[in-house]
């Protein structure tokens, strides 16, 4: 079973839903438990990092998905700012992070171009990969995003996409995955993803 993580920050409904259309075993997960029996770990976001990271909190299931995930490698994708709070910090409210990559987030710049982005734009992929089997080497996602991840470990970046500067809109890195875009409301190229992220940690 894929668990969809739900806290109040998120848009877990939406990501569930896509994952039904595609009759992948899938349900929303908010307790330590829960997320302890999921095959894979899906965290969705909408809002600000530190929002986030304050559910979490809540919820008290940071140390049961630190566990899984960076010590038990069970598969992990993170959508929008399920891609930022791995990082150290956020520039939106100087947020601490979860810090599982070295990097920060970083604000578009305003004087350039409108924030936030918002609609379609072009994701032109790095190198070949299992999360993106029957992906073209570059596809248009959907985005609403303010802010963009800046990885120090470049070898990290699976995916870029230009919005007034060239930002790394999808990383890959062992059992984790994580998107700017949202992959849910990205078409068949979006629900792609999602099967293939599935197939990955259900082994089908």
């Amino acid at each position: 079973m894929i668990g969809v993580i739900d806290y109040k920050a998120g848009n877990a409904p939406s990501v569930l839903n896509a994952l039904q259309k595609l009759n992948i075993p899938s349900s929303l997960v908010s307790t330590p438990d829960e997320i302890k029996k999921s095959k894979g770990v899906i965290l969705p976001g909408v809002g600000s990092a530190q929002a986030t990271m304050d559910s979490l909190r809540e919820l008290n299931i940071i140390e049961v998905l630190e566990d899984k995930v960076l010590k038990g490698n069970t598969p992990f994708l993170g959508i929008c700012v399920g891609l930022q709070i791995l990082f150290e910090y956020s520039e939106e409210g100087n947020a601490k992070c979860l810090g599982w990559f070295s990097g920060y987030v970083k604000k578009f710049n305003t004087q350039k171009v409108r924030v936030p982005q918002i609609g379609w734009n072009e994701v032109s992929f790095l190198r070949k990969h299992p999360i993106l089997t029957s992906v073209d080497a570059s596809e248009f996602f959907y985005f609403v995003n303010s802010y963009y991840v800046v990885p120090n470990d470049e070898n990290i970046i699976l995916g870029k996409t230009v919005y007034d500067v060239d930002f790394c809109s999808m990383i890959a890195h062992k059992n984790i995955f994580a998107t700017q875009f949202h992959v849910e409301k990205s078409g068949e190229a979006g629900l792609t993803l999602l099967r293939n992220f599935a197939n990955i940690s259900l082994q089908i």
